[in-house]
């Protein structure tokens, strides 16, 4: 049979067999890395998209034969190490994802690399303690010391402290912890009629994410705004833990399957009972939505609650559809530059927000689809902040000039960590400084809420 450049049916994943004692034996790893990478020297479709190609290409290239085989095994760490598991190459550039026959699906290839080296002891306490968000946000809303832990962590010496401790960058922008979790200070909904739509159930559960709840609440309080607007009745799940998406980004498996235990069987009843469940950060939304479900294939919750999960403007859009979606906008948002994160493209529910957003009378919406570099914990890391802001450098550039002239009047991303990356992109190579608003954050101002 002769082999095509590329597969012309729909990309499909296959389950990650985590559980498998082969998933980490590491020969085996390595001869299936050296086989993608060979292919990957051979085509070079996604050598603008992050550290990962580059550093690949350069190994081949630098090599004693020219090809994949002149390279020595222990470096295909450094390719690994590039990776943030952001999904566009297998999403947007790689011609042979399964069902081709090559069935290339370089990120969860490197998934499987971060969890043997996370079982062999080889990340750090640092790596671990970032990726720990119910740990350093369990100080959130405690008073006086909320104030301190921020006012410290603003200082130089701090900073100096945390990047030879944690590895963090000193120059990295980090989140501030907030004075009042978001959980705690949510408002109870307005007593409306659930009014179910041919697309979407009228009843929505809240997954509030640990940024929204301990960093951000505002964004979470926005959502909840525009959906007491729209009449929506709403409640936040009984209770939650980090989603495990910074676990998996380590490879510690083990932990995101404990973040599992917790979450599924809670999540699982409101997707039962009927219920949307929204959470306002994509790559909590992606982990319910994708990994999870390919890490227990054969679990009815787990695939429940995928069902279930949608991102906000994904249901929104949907209430629209349905007719139960209010326009009254009163407030124009100008020029927007919004860029859609990585973790929202592979959710494949196409321009939601840019969607809504472009409903706003006064409004124009310039959508960008490079990725921020941010990438989770990755970019405020020592050893990739610089590599995080030379990725998000193009991006910035365009998103700095508006089609209709000038700079724009607001800044936007769905992904929060990604949005103050672009803002600090924005600040580093004297772009301006537009003031950065939330998608959520800007549907509600043009309802004219408060």
């Amino acid at each position: 049979m002769a082999i095509r450049e590329g597969s012309l049916e729909a990309p499909i994943r296959h389950p990650i067999a985590w559980k498998n004692p082969d998933f980490y034996d590491e020969e085996a790893a390595f001869t299936e890395l050296e086989r993608i990478f060979d292919i990957c020297h051979g085509c070079r479709r996604c050598v603008s998209l992050c550290g990962a190609f580059p550093t690949l290409f350069d190994l081949v290239d630098e090599g004693k034969s020219g090809e994949v085989d002149g390279v020595a095994k222990q470096d295909f760490w450094k390719v690994v190490d590039q990776c943030y598991l952001c999904d566009l190459c297998y999403m947007t550039k790689c011609p042979y994802v399964p069902p081709h026959e090559w069935n290339l699906d370089f990120p969860h290839a490197m998934l499987r690399a971060k969890a043997i080296k996370f079982r062999k002891g080889e990340v750090s306490l640092g790596e671990k303690f970032l990726a720990s968000t119910d740990v350093h946000g369990q100080f959130a809303g405690i008073p006086v010391v909320v104030q301190v832990a921020n006012a410290v962590n603003r200082t130089a010496p701090a900073r100096a402290a945390m990047e030879s401790l944690l590895h963090v960058d000193r120059k990295a922008w980090l989140p501030p912890l907030a004075t009042r979790k978001f959980r705690s200070a949510a408002p109870k909904s307005d007593d409306f009629a659930v009014r179910d739509g041919a697309k979407t159930p009228g009843k929505v559960a809240i997954y509030a994410t640990c940024y929204v709840n301990y960093n951000e609440p505002g964004i979470g309080q926005d959502l909840l705004k525009v959906l007491q607007h729209n009449e929506v009745p709403y409640v936040l799940v009984s209770k939650e833990k980090c989603c495990g998406m910074p676990k998996l980004e380590l490879g510690d498996l083990d932990s995101v399957d404990q973040a599992r235990q917790a979450n599924i069987p809670v999540l699982a009843k409101y997707a039962k009972d009927g219920w949307a469940i929204l959470a306002a950060v994509p790559s909590c939304t992606l982990m319910f939505k994708q990994e999870l479900p390919l890490m227990y294939p054969d679990d009815a919750d787990v695939q429940a609650v995928k069902e279930a999960m949608w991102d906000p403007f994904e249901y929104m859009m949907a209430r629209k559809r349905d007719g139960l979606l209010k326009t009254d906008f009163s407030q124009p948002l100008g020029k927007i530059s919004y860029q859609i994160p990585c973790h929202g493209r592979v959710q494949n529910i196409g321009r939601k927000t840019e969607e809504m957003l472009r409903m706003v009378p006064g409004t124009w919406v310039n959508t960008h689809e490079r990725c921020s570099g941010h990438a989770g914990t990755f970019g405020v890391k020592k050893a990739y902040h610089e590599m995080a802001m030379k990725i998000g450098k193009p991006l910035f550039k365009k998103m700095a000039e508006h089609p209709q002239g000038g700079a724009p009047d607001a800044i936007s991303s769905d992904c929060p960590l990604g949005g103050h990356h672009i803002a600090q992109g924005f600040e580093r190579n004297g772009l301006g400084a537009p003031p950065l608003h939330h998608p959520l954050t800007l549907v509600r101002m043009a309802y004219g809420l408060r």
